[in-house]
């Protein structure tokens, strides 16, 4: 059974309201257990199950903080949503392995999602701005 647009939009919402809370429970209990995360150009590549992505959450959480997450635009497919989205918030770690010095940050973000029938994403590849994320954190 395909789900609808409105569940998709319902079950990516949760997904990124525990993002912007840094709960790491929440975020990982809308991944199915063999759930394919990855964040492309990622040094650790791909990663299978939730155990596999708790590692980039509790490293980006640590890294970025008073993260709000903006839809700009979304499409969608079968079982599948594409997702633009702007991030902003601040640096306050070592975001991607630049020195984040508690500044204010923003860039966005390419979501493609794949659900399974229940609504638990079963797949999410994410692509980020780094140029955008570079320019900001190399600034003087």
């Amino acid at each position: 059974m395909s789900l609808t647009p409105q569940q998709m939009d319902h079950a990516m919402d949760t997904h990124f309201r525990f993002e912007a809370a840094d709960d790491i429970e929440g975020v990982l209990s809308t991944l199915t257990g063999d759930v394919i995360h990855d964040v492309v150009g990622s040094p650790t590549g791909p990663t299978r199950g939730p155990d596999g992505a708790r590692g980039f959450y509790q490293q980006l959480f640590a890294d970025l903080a008073d993260g709000e997450t903006r839809c700009l635009r979304r499409w969608y497919g079968e079982n599948v949503l594409v997702d633009e989205s702007l991030w902003r918030g601040r640096a306050v770690g070592r975001p991607f392995g630049m020195e984040g010095g508690n500044r204010p940050l923003s860039f966005r973000l390419l979501h493609l999602v794949e659900f399974n029938d229940d609504g638990l994403i079963s797949r999410e590849n994410v692509w980020v701005d780094f140029p955008a994320i570079v320019q900001q954190l190399t600034a003087r």
